[in-house]
C-alpha cells in the first residue's frame, strides 16, 4: 500500500491510525486528512519522537495494514 492509497482514503485508515495511536484524538486526526506529514508532526509532538522516529513508526504502520 502506498500514501497516496491511504490520504485519499483517509476516513476509512483514521480509526486504524487512531487504534495504533491511541493518544491522537478524532479532531487531530480529522485535521491530518490523510498528510503524512502532518501525521508525523503529531507523533512527535503527543509522543515526543524524533521526525525520524516517527516516520520509521508510520512507514511500519503503513506495512501492516
Amino acid at each position: 500500500m502506498n500514501w497516496n492509497q491511504i490520504e485519499g482514503n483517509w476516513k476509512e485508515f483514521k480509526g486504524k491510525a487512531q487504534s495504533q495511536w491511541g493518544k491522537l484524538t478524532d479532531d487531530e486526526l480529522d485535521r491530518v486528512e490523510g498528510r503524512q506529514t502532518e501525521l508525523a508532526g503529531l507523533l512527535q509532538q503527543k509522543y515526543g519522537k524524533t521526525e525520524e522516529e516517527a516516520r520509521k513508526e508510520i512507514d511500519t504502520w503503513m506495512s501492516n495494514i
